[in-house]
């Protein structure tokens, strides 16, 4: 059953449209499959330090956030942001949403590029609800249409389902553009007397009816084929030390940001990289490098504070911005996580400050909770273990046990 809403649109928080929270208004910058240059990312340490809190945060769509903005300061730091190429568009910002791997080949990240400028040309798409979200690949993520290699030729899938339409890569964003118009117009047949579906999903048998709907428009015939497989995504703790990159002889170094907070530290070796990719697990590549530039990178993201073993106790470890930054939350759940974190072979853990679990991992994952009486630490949305008000090294002992397959 699809959820009751209020409004055709979500609240989802942009670059103009900025969130009021409890440390002040949040801006996102959406980075389209997570990728900005060093130079780009220079400049927002610097926008943080002065309007924002002094560190960028990272979500879980691989975009960035600036916290602590006043008001008085936004349109300021739109207008830096615009001269950073990271806010194109005063119409489309909310809905540049695009996901695609870390390690993209040219490939994947030609298709990305083409299918971002094709958003962006768009009259008609700033209707779309800021959830929506493209993929071009394999991601991690629940993606509302995609575009994942099959061949030669692109799969397009559906709220993850495979209805058999294939295209070539330079008609891949043509395609997927066509499947947000299919969308908006299918959500719209079905709206009943209240709001607009926000996700694909939501609509009744909604990957085949927009899938019909792209076909016709497009000319498209669909092949027989057998239902779709879940794509396989690399994991966090995959994308740490030096990486090779497909079909490349260059290669990337991967770290991640503990609990998702970069602070100026890191922040200044990093923008001394030409190219960033920002992953869904709150990590940061360092790309296109030749192999002998590895291990210095290496070493410097390790002496800047970021995670880049296999072995580290930040692995597979997230949680919501929790106290001060968010009202609603009923602890500081980033220094509970702190304290507690340990390296655990097994499921990640996301700690939430309160039921409505921010920035959580789209898979089977571990939970711990923030209760008036302390943590609630389930698996799979099966709770496990009920903590009231433990010690905090009684609760990191709970979620290792939790989070062991």
């Amino acid at each position: 059953m699809a959820p009751l809403r209020q409004s055709d649109t979500d609240a989802c928080p942009g670059a103009l449209r900025l969130h009021a929270a409890a440390d002040g208004l949040l801006a996102r910058v959406r980075l389209p499959a997570g990728e900005l240059t060093g130079v780009q990312l220079g400049a927002l340490r610097e926008l943080t330090e002065r309007f924002g809190d002094g560190s960028l945060e990272l979500t879980s769509r691989a975009n960035l956030q600036v916290r602590g903005v006043k008001g008085e300061d936004a349109e300021t730091l739109a207008a830096r942001l615009r001269a950073a190429g990271l806010l194109p568009s005063q119409t489309h910002d909310s809905v540049r949403n695009i996901a695609a791997p870390p390690l993209a080949d040219t490939r994947i990240r030609a298709v990305t590029q083409r299918l971002d400028a094709a958003i962006l040309s768009d009259p008609v798409l700033p209707r779309l609800p800021g959830k929506f979200l493209f993929a071009i690949g394999h991601v991690p993520l629940a993606a509302d249409v995609a575009a994942v290699p099959s061949g030669e030729l692109f799969a397009i899938r559906f709220g993850g389902h495979d209805t058999g339409l294939r295209v070539p890569a330079d008609h891949v964003a043509e395609t997927l553009i066509a499947a947000a118009h299919a969308f908006l117009a299918e959500r719209e047949a079905q709206r009943g007397s209240g709001a607009a579906a926000w996700r694909l999903p939501e609509l009744s048998d909604g990957p085949a009816r927009v899938s019909a709907r792209v076909a016709a428009a497009l000319g498209l015939a669909a092949i027989e084929v057998a239902a779709a497989a879940p794509v396989d995504a690399l994991e966090p703790g995959d994308l740490l030390g030096v990486l090779d990159q497909p079909g490349s002889p260059l290669v990337s170094v991967g770290a991640l940001v503990p609990l998702g907070r970069l602070g100026g530290v890191p922040m200044k070796v990093l923008e001394k990289a030409a190219r960033l990719v920002v992953t869904p697990g709150r990590g940061i590549l360092v790309t296109d490098l030749e192999r002998g530039a590895a291990a210095s990178w290496t070493e410097r993201l390790a002496g800047a504070g970021l995670a880049t073993a296999a072995d580290s106790p930040w692995v597979g470890v997230t949680a919501c911005a929790g106290r001060p930054g968010c009202a609603k939350s009923l602890a500081d759940v980033r220094a509970d996580a702190t304290a507690t974190s340990r390296f655990v072979d097994g499921l990640p853990v996301h700690w939430a400050g309160c039921d409505r679990a921010c920035g959580s991992p789209a898979g089977s994952h571990v939970q711990a909770l923030a209760t008036p009486a302390g943590y609630q630490v389930s698996r799979s949305g099966a709770t496990t273990h009920d903590v009231q008000v433990a010690p905090v090294s009684q609760l990191g002992d709970l979620v290792a046990e939790a989070r062991r397959v």
